[in-house]
């Protein structure tokens, strides 16, 4: 079996390389969280939330993974003109909590999400 000359250079390195010397530069804990100039990139928030329209009532569950506490609000607005939208008061989401948010128009539901505050 011969190799090629690409392959015998390839292995060389491989061979030659130390098994320390990629990871030489920054090794801390957060050294993929840096932006441009040793900025730091914004850590991940915000709970995942699902919401049901049930005929006239709207159901949402959110649920926080992430360390920092989430204020969840749900919002509905109702489809016909006569028929009052409803805000939520904000929930907080605690660190791995799932909470649940209610609300209901008096007719149809036209459409319903969840806002997010830090």
């Amino acid at each position: 079996m011969r190799l090629s000359g690409a392959v015998l250079a390839a292995l060389a390195l491989l061979v030659a390389v130390p098994t320390g010397a990629a990871s030489l530069g920054d090794t801390g804990p957060d050294r993929h969280a840096r932006g441009k100039q040793g900025e730091r990139e914004p850590r991940p928030f915000g709970a995942e939330c699902r919401v049901g329209v049930h005929g006239s009532a709207v159901i949402a569950y959110c649920h926080n993974p992430y360390p920092e506490t989430d204020r969840v609000r749900l919002h509905v607005e109702c489809d016909r003109w006569w028929d009052i939208d409803v805000d939520s008061a904000p929930v907080e989401a605690g660190p791995a909590q799932t909470v649940r948010l209610a609300g209901r128009c008096w007719k149809e539901v036209r459409s319903a999400w969840v806002s997010h505050e830090k």
